[in-house]
């Protein structure tokens, strides 16, 4: 007579190379999750569990917590990008997008608006480009005599300003000071959701 062992569970498959970049975009969306609950010093051990992988894998992806707080930031950005780059892209749909990134990642803007005012020299670089690319993917869907279509940095001060009022303990409560401040503009938003992209 044969004996059946029983059955074990498995964990996850290991799909190896190919599993990278899911594992980076799971890494990604955890730490956005486990920083807005926590704080940017929240434990990486935290938002390796959230993402459902071991800590190794996520120092394959990002060398420290520097390295996983600009990737949160260069995502918030490409969304952006993708919302403006849509087929039936408006303003308003494209801010809701930015609204979103702003809510959900308070503290990744907080970090920025804190590095550029330590600085001498201002923000760092890379947050330079990033507010250079959101105000391009912007830029774009301004229709001609909007409040915010001016030469100057109408736009990216607008833009400052309500990720500045984007404060409070709940992403609801953030939500809603973000739309008041878009609101106090004079500026029609769309839903606030991320690309679906």
């Amino acid at each position: 007579m044969t004996q059946q062992t029983p059955s074990v569970e498995r964990g996850r498959a290991n799909d190896g190379p190919k599993a990278a970049g899911r594992n980076r975009a799971a890494l990604v969306a955890a730490a956005r999750e486990v920083c807005a609950e926590q704080g940017l010093d929240a434990p990486l051990s935290a938002i390796a569990r959230r993402a459902g992988v071991g800590q190794g894998v996520l120092y394959r992806h990002f060398p420290d917590r520097a390295a996983v707080l600009t990737a949160v930031l260069e995502e918030n950005v490409r969304q952006v990008e993708r919302a403006a780059a849509a087929e039936d892209a408006d303003l308003a749909t494209v801010l809701g997008v930015l609204t979103w990134h702003l809510t959900e990642s308070a503290a990744f803007i907080g970090m920025l608006h804190a590095e550029g005012a330590r600085s001498r020299t201002g923000p760092p670089a890379y947050a330079v480009e990033l507010s250079r690319r959101v105000e391009r993917a912007l830029r774009a869907h301004l229709p001609p005599g909007h409040r915010l279509a001016g030469a100057g940095e109408d736009l990216v001060i607008a833009v400052g300003m309500v990720s500045g009022a984007v404060t409070g303990p709940t992403r609801e409560q953030r939500e809603d000071r973000a739309l008041a401040a878009w609101r106090l503009l004079g500026v029609e938003v769309g839903p606030v959701r991320p690309h679906p992209g």
